[in-house]
């Protein structure tokens, strides 16, 4: 064996820590894939079912429309659109997919690229700037997973993901994803967002806009362009880059729509007609349950007419405004530092003549009081507020008090009042005094002919009371209950010539505080009159010894003929009102004689569809003819008179064949007038809803035929004018006014009368009669005087 050379170090054995750092980094890796996999098969155990998938359905807006198909009314949990992929824009689809998930064509649902990229530029820059979740992630974690961020929800994002790609297409994970994520202002889906931001169908946006509602899903509150516009703008124009860096756009594309003006719907106002439209939804959660109601989507036709339904507020809100001041003013509604007032800036908001606002009173002048509301300063002249000095506490200003001392009695600097915009011009606003009222009312107008209610008005104010006054408020009618008294009557062969007595009658009982006196409006008595002569004038004691000439019971079962399901008095002061009915009731009652003694039930809900168009609900006319022509146009034609000479005069200026009747009752607690033309009826009341009184002389004439009125000329110009049609078996004839007999042809007094065929008299007054003697034909009720 040769030696070894000099110089030359020996030999050693080959290291063998290098196989053994291997060998553990492998059974380190290992062990990590264990733990990670038993992990995914932990977390796993429990992941919720994708089977439903394939017919995953999000909750829906069930929309309610009026007559016009205009929306008038929206019932959800979540506001949504549901949205074909076909029939959102291009635009939308790219900006959303450029800025949420660039590959998410080509990934099986977590994309490992996307993943290590945002790792890395979150560490370079720091912290966390950039997301990795997909599409497909995002929308699992919408629909089955929480909003924690923990690692355990995670890993079940990761894999509910990716079973969710191995069971529906990319298509189908965009659509579902397109329909339900938020957009913020309560908007879930793109659909949604596009009419909450833009007001406009999604195949109208520009990319500009689509650019902006993509990024929303972000961070809706953050990203709001009505509340962070400039932050909105930013990020719209993030999301502008991103669809520029995916090849969606080009550069001179992108500059475009950076610099497009946008321009977003504004807020919505208080719905129109919530009490119509709250009185719809009870009626659909009673068919169909509250889950189908908000989350089914339903589309709801409605009879509710816009136009009507705008004058119907209208005319309420005025009406309830100037009674209320006929009350008298109650003071100011607070008081204020005049100096913590926000001082006016340069650009105040946008008034219009009619608006209502709360402004703080800073200076009383010589003639007018400066009042400041919000952002705006405007004047409020004395005459403006002269209605408030009626009712200064008891206090009348002698002559020699000033009218601006008299007004610093009632206003000081500091106090918190209502007001009106009463003009607008280049000195600023005008006011005028207002205060909210207390007294409430309800209006419904119904097309006699088919049933269809087409305004409802159930109070002053929903967001202070929710309950209906048109339907559920049961009130006493007065006077307004007379026609079906009479309508009984002239049913059982009276006449409107029929003569009854209106003198004084005594009604005892054995308690002594009990015994009755009717009495008339008037306090005084009118002897023989005739039924059209006691209906027009509203003949308290005539009315009564009419009821009782008939009889309770029939009248009770020809109103209940009508359509009156309130329980009624069975006794005499039944003739006077004192069975309380709803607005509802009443008014459809008087459509009946409106429609030739057709009834129709009034209706609100015409159809009611599901979203893939299946008919659940139709309503289908069904009248029935409750009475005869004849009757109802008898009783037509005296309520017609009411108009033209009684209590309800001031409806003349309608200028078209009305027919009505007022109603008040005992201390002025309630105001009734309902009327009609042959194609609208239209009730009106009006009251408190503690029953207290509306105050001496508030009548149905001077409380609710006002309203009416109002409503009416707005109303009735989009109808034909129409005559109430003349029955063929109703005859004309000549009568003497006293007696209801045939006029003496050698008389050249009398009347003429209508009367059904057959009821007419055959017989000739007296030349000389004796209304006292004529009444011995009707016998006096017992216990009469």
């Amino acid at each position: 064996m040769p030696a070894p050379s000099l110089g030359m170090a020996p030999r050693r054995p080959p290291r063998r820590w290098g196989h053994t750092l291997l060998l553990l980094v492998v059974i380190v890796c290992g062990v990590l894939a264990g733990a990670v996999a038993g992990a995914f098969w932990y977390v796993s155990q429990d992941l919720p079912s994708l089977d439903s998938l394939q017919g995953y359905q999000p909750s829906q807006v069930s929309r309610v429309y009026s007559d016009d198909h205009q929306v008038i009314g929206q019932y959800y949990v979540e506001r949504r659109i549901l949205t074909q992929l076909a029939d959102v824009p291009p635009s939308l689809v790219n900006a959303v997919i450029a800025v949420e998930d660039a590959r998410f064509f080509e990934h099986p649902g977590l994309d490992v690229v996307g993943i290590l990229r945002a790792f890395w530029t979150n560490l370079r820059r720091g912290g966390k700037v950039e997301g990795a979740s997909t599409i497909t992630q995002q929308l699992t974690r919408s629909l089955f997973l929480s909003p924690e961020r923990t690692y355990g929800r995670k890993i079940k994002e990761l894999i509910l993901a990716y079973k969710m790609e191995l069971i529906l297409s990319k298509e189908q994970i965009l659509e579902l994803y397109l329909n339900q994520i938020y957009f913020g202002q309560g908007a879930y889906g793109v659909g949604a967002a596009a009419q909450t931001y833009f007001g406009k169908e999604l195949r109208d946006l520009t990319v500009a806009e689509s650019a902006l509602l993509a990024g929303l899903p972000k961070s809706p509150n953050n990203y709001s362009p009505t509340k962070n516009p400039e932050r909105a703008k930013r990020r719209q124009e993030h999301v502008l880059a991103r669809m520029e860096e995916a090849g969606f756009l080009t550069a001179e594309q992108r500059e475009e729509a950076v610099a497009q003006p946008l321009t977003f719907r504004r807020a919505v106002a208080e719905q129109i007609a919530p009490h119509f439209i709250e009185s719809v939804r009870l009626h659909l959660v009673s068919h169909y349950g509250e889950a189908m109601v908000y989350k089914g989507g339903l589309s709801v036709a409605t009879t509710l007419n816009v136009e009507m339904q705008k004058a119907a507020e209208r005319a309420v809100q005025k009406g309830l405004r100037e009674l209320d001041k006929r009350q008298g003013w109650r003071g100011p509604i607070g008081k204020q530092d005049p100096e913590a007032a926000d001082k006016p800036n340069a650009t105040p908001p946008v008034l219009h003549e009619g608006d209502l606002l709360q402004g703080v009173v800073t200076k009383v002048g010589k003639d007018h009081v400066v009042v400041q509301a919000g952002q705006t300063v405007g004047k409020l002249a004395f005459d403006d507020l002269a209605w408030a000095k009626r009712r200064l506490k008891g206090k009348d200003p002698s002559k020699d008090v000033t009218v601006q001392q008299n007004v610093k009695m009632l206003l000081k600097p500091g106090d918190v009042i209502e007001v009106a915009v009463k003009k607008l011009d280049k000195d600023g606003a005008q006011f005028r005094l207002e205060q909210t009222p207390i007294v409430e009312g309800g209006l419904v107008a119904i097309d006699p002919r088919t049933g269809a209610v087409r305004a409802m008005v159930g109070g002053l104010d929903f967001a202070r009371s929710e309950y209906n006054r048109a339907i559920t408020a049961h009130r006493q009618p007065g006077s307004a209950f007379k026609p079906i008294i009479y309508a009984t009557a002239m049913s059982e062969g009276l006449s409107p010539a029929t003569p009854v007595l209106d003198a004084p009658v005594v009604y005892e009982n054995e308690d002594p505080e009990k015994t009755w006196k009717p009495e008339n409006y008037e306090k005084k008595f009118f002897g023989l009159t005739s039924l059209r002569e006691a209906l027009i004038h509203s003949r308290n004691v005539a009315t009564v010894r009419l009821l009782e000439r008939i009889g309770v019971k029939p009248v009770i079962e020809f109103a209940k003929t009508l359509g009156i399901t309130s329980p009624l008095n069975h006794d005499l002061s039944l003739a006077l009102g004192s069975s309380s009915v709803t607005l509802w009731e009443l008014t459809s009652a008087y459509g009946v004689f409106a429609n030739q003694g057709i009834k129709l039930d009034p209706y609100m809900v015409t159809r009611v569809e599901d979203p893939n168009a299946q008919v659940l609900e139709q309503t289908l006319f069904e009248p029935r003819q409750i009475l005869t022509k004849e009757t109802a146009y008898l009783i037509t034609n005296v309520l017609e008179d009411v108009i033209q000479r009684g209590t309800g005069q001031a409806a003349k200026v309608i200028e078209r064949p009305i027919a009505g009747k007022t109603g008040t009752t005992n201390d002025y607690t309630d105001a009734w007038f309902v009327g009609y033309t042959p194609n609208l009826v239209v009730g009106v009341w009006v009251g408190f809803d503690d029953t207290r009184t509306l105050g001496d002389t508030e009548s149905g004439a001077h409380a609710a035929l006002p309203i009416w009125i109002d409503f009416m000329r707005e109303a009735l110009p989009a109808l034909p004018v129409e005559s109430f049609e003349i029955p063929d078996d109703i005859v004309f004839v000549k009568v003497d006014p006293e007696t209801g007999l045939l006029t003496p042809s050698q008389s050249s007094q009398g009347t003429v009368e209508i009367f059904a065929k057959g009821t007419e008299p055959t017989e000739l007054a007296p030349i000389h009669s004796d209304p006292a003697d004529f009444y011995r034909l009707d016998q006096l009720p017992e216990g009469a005087s």
